[in-house]
């Protein structure tokens, strides 16, 4: 029972001196107490809005038929799009584009409304401003879709002209009725399918750069063993270190994880159908796994700017090898296998399943598994870093003790 007592007070203690040197250092604070809720607050405002709305187009009307102004008029009472421009030629419309006033071109040929009465195959075009997803996104959806219903339209008329009416018109153009239902996503929109994959990546990415300038520090100032206890500098004993050191770690995001994946899903109704409990649960082997992997990682930093480095350059890479933004099913598996490294690839799809699409843990168990391996690999890691920082701390003191001793004779 003693033994168990001083584990846990060592433990403790070592928590202590870690909460102690996170608290001292403003650059720390910041990046794990503000950076950690700023980062998914800026995310949700900036794309409150969801989707785009009343994108300016232009219309090029060579035929000036009445099917190429009834296309023209569906297109401008659909949501995403406006007609702003009527143009009396391509050039013309270009040039608008050119000046970024426009985000698309809709261009009717002479003989539009020629070829439709003549029942053959008519052609318009649609350019598509490419400088950005959405707008290329809401452009295209939105024409095809009265492009469809133009379609029905034209194919109704000529049945009718045929001589078949009603009910039996409706048959031949709609045979089947397909209905268009956006699974767990309903309004489609971009907030809602993107920013829970970056609530989780900025738990980790958070956590990585603030860990990253306290490490750099302690190395820059020499005092890597100042910040342990000198009874727990045995190697047999750097488990205690690296477990309370977590500790610490957790106190502080366990709470950030809690505000930023339950209370702000709610607060800016973000998808969130699954059970608070289980993402609850799903959070703990997650935050273990990212702590004791940026504990790894960031035991070989050797000065504060080092991890900002690393941050820029993997961020993006993180959260497209996630599988939230391109499907894992057609990555190539050398990178398939090179996200299963990060506890972030598993973090993201995991609370998704959950938070969003209703998932419990056992739908979630290959996620919650990975995690958990990734926790006991990685606490092995951190404390094998470790382990090899200070006696390389010691070596280097004994080296520089030996090249003083000819000197002092």
């Amino acid at each position: 029972m003693n033994r168990i007592y001083l584990q846990i007070k060592d433990i403790w203690d070592v928590a202590g001196m870690e909460l102690s040197r996170i608290f001292h250092d403003g650059g720390v604070v910041l990046l794990f107490c503000v950076a950690t809720l700023l980062y998914p607050l800026i995310f949700a405002f900036v794309y409150k809005n969801e989707c785009v709305r009343e994108l300016p187009i232009a219309v090029v009307d060579d035929s000036q038929s009445v099917e190429s102004r009834r296309f023209a008029h569906k297109l401008d009472a659909t949501p995403e799009i406006i007609v702003t421009f009527r143009c009396n030629n391509i050039e013309e419309a270009r040039v608008l584009m050119q000046q970024r006033l426009i985000n698309g071109i809709v261009y009717f040929p002479r003989d539009y409304g020629t070829k439709i009465a003549e029942m053959q195959t008519a052609r318009a075009c649609l350019f598509c401003d490419m400088s950005s997803f959405l707008y290329y996104r809401s452009v295209l959806s939105s024409t095809s879709a009265v492009l469809l219903d133009e379609m029905q339209f034209i194919e109704a008329e000529r049945y009718e002209r045929a001589g078949m009416t009603g009910e039996s018109t409706q048959q031949m153009v709609q045979p089947i009725r397909v209905d268009d239902v956006k699974l767990y996503v309903p309004n489609g929109g971009f907030t809602s399918f993107l920013v829970p994959a970056l609530l989780v990546l900025v738990l980790q990415q958070t956590l990585f750069l603030g860990m990253c300038v306290l490490y750099g520090t302690s190395r820059q100032q020499r005092q890597v063993k100042k910040s342990i206890p000198l009874r727990l500098q045995r190697g047999g004993l750097l488990f205690r270190v690296t477990f309370g050191r977590a500790m610490a770690y957790f106190l502080i995001y366990f709470p950030m994880a809690i505000i930023n994946l339950i209370l702000l899903t709610r607060l800016f109704n973000l998808p969130h159908i699954g059970n608070p409990v289980h993402v609850i649960l799903f959070i703990i082997p997650f935050l273990l796994a990212a702590i004791f992997f940026c504990m790894t990682i960031c035991s070989f930093v050797r000065n504060r700017d080092a991890g900002i480095v690393v941050f820029i350059f993997f961020s993006i890479i993180l959260i497209f090898i996630s599988g939230a933004i391109w499907p894992q099913c057609n990555m190539p598996r050398f990178w398939l296998l090179f996200s299963y490294i990060f506890p972030s690839t598993h973090g993201i799809n995991g609370f998704i399943r959950i938070n969003s699409m209703g998932a419990t843990l056992d739908q979630v168990k290959f996620e919650f598994l990975i995690l958990i391996i990734q926790t006991i690999v990685y606490f092995f890691t951190a404390s094998g870093a470790l382990h090899i920082l200070l006696r390389f701390r010691i070596g280097q003191q004994h080296d520089v003790s030996e090249s003083l001793q000819p000197q002092q004779h």
